[in-house]
């Protein structure tokens, strides 16, 4: 008898099918997978419910095995993953789907947990996701970051020779990130530039936000593949559209109106923080849509300019707090209204996940933490 599929795995917790489809709907709007209503008139050529797809492949598929490696890094994206407010979506993709290693999450530790990795790996040879975290560092063959005695340029050779696809999350996996400014000791480097046989997605940011993360996870177990890339690697879903393109401060800009200082009037009011150097204008991400604590805020509504921390080179790039100086053009209406109707989708479909949430815990349940985590 085969492996159970993950409908199989979640109906045997007691999850009905209702809820069944209310998380398929939730991943479908993770995924970014557009809407398009039944239309007898198509025939054939109507696209299925992105639910219905959603739906089809947990129901035919077994989980999706993981391994997650932290190379040169400070734990930071995974702290932001195993934090986010969105425990339905966390708890699906990284129990259900499912994280096999990962070695500051997993119980085990030393050669047990060593031993779990290995056998997943040969067990799941040309199957298992690999999700890095952190930079490789190339500086003399890879010393400057050893983990059990062996050097992170061999554990992720080792472990990327068996991957269907290689997912790297935070600007250190994508771009070498902060280890990689100047004068860069260690000889940080992105995955993609040490790993250049097997397909990889680049989710930057510091940290990376863990919906789109777990969004592009869920995108290779459904649809067998990582998902379409701009020429830095970058899901486009997540990543098409710059900050700027639909920030809240944006009317401020149009109408000429910048914050002079962080303690000045116009910064009270909300101006835009181009002047203090918001690199909003030359960054793609979901910030801005998507936002952080389900939808709560983002670093520009809470009034600290963009860092352009899902850019290559952000940290050395341009200065911080250091205005911009390209002239900009508007987006069309049509990028906006695109772009604005993703981050929508995943509102409602976070929404939604929390409800479900909610109702699964009964009415005892207290309110999700809104406090910050550090």
């Amino acid at each position: 008898m085969g492996e159970k599929t993950i409908y199989q795995q979640l109906k045997e917790e007691g999850l009905s099918r209702r809820d069944f489809m209310k998380f398929c709907g939730l991943l479908s709007g993770m995924m970014g997978l557009e809407f398009v209503a039944p239309a007898k008139a198509l025939g054939a050529l109507a696209r299925p419910d992105p639910a219905r797809m959603v739906a089809e492949a947990l129901e035919s598929k077994p989980r999706l095995p993981l391994i997650w490696l932290e190379l040169q890094d400070c734990a930071g994206c995974t702290e932001a993953i195993s934090r986010s407010p969105s425990p339905s979506l966390v708890n699906l993709v990284l129990n259900k789907i499912s994280v096999d290693y990962q070695e500051t999450l997993m119980a085990a530790a030393g050669f047990q947990a060593e031993q779990a990795k290995l056998d997943t790996m040969k067990k799941y040879h040309g199957k298992y996701v690999l999700v890095v975290e952190g930079s490789p560092t190339i500086g003399e063959n890879g010393v400057y970051c050893t983990i059990g005695g062996r050097s992170n340029l061999d554990l992720l050779k080792e472990a990327a020779e068996g991957a269907a696809a290689i997912i790297a999350t935070g600007n250190c996996a994508s771009f070498g990130g902060i280890p990689k400014a100047q004068p860069n000791p260690t000889g940080a480097r992105g995955v993609w530039e040490v790993i250049t046989d097997r397909p990889i997605v680049n989710i930057p940011g510091c940290p990376a936000i863990p919906e789109v993360t777990t969004g592009t996870i869920a995108h290779f177990l459904v649809m067998g593949q990582l998902p379409k890339t701009d020429s830095l690697h970058r899901p486009l879903t997540f990543y098409g559209h710059t900050i700027h393109d639909h920030c809240l401060r944006r009317p401020f800009y149009e109408a000429g109106k910048f914050a002079e200082g962080f303690r000045s009037e116009g910064a009270r009011e909300g101006h835009c923080l181009y002047k203090l150097g918001c690199k909003g204008p030359t960054t793609y991400n979901a910030c801005s849509s998507l936002k952080w604590e389900q939808g709560l805020s983002f670093p520009v509504q809470s009034g600290h300019p963009c860092l352009g921390c899902s850019e290559p080179h952000f940290w050395d790039g341009g200065g911080l707090y250091q205005g911009q100086s390209a002239p900009l053009d508007r987006p069309s209406l049509a990028a906006i209204g695109t772009a604005a109707g993703v981050g929508a989708a995943l509102g409602i479909a976070m929404a939604g996940a929390n409800s479900l949430k909610k109702r699964n815990a009964g009415k005892t349940t207290p309110p999700p933490d809104k406090g910050s985590s550090e």
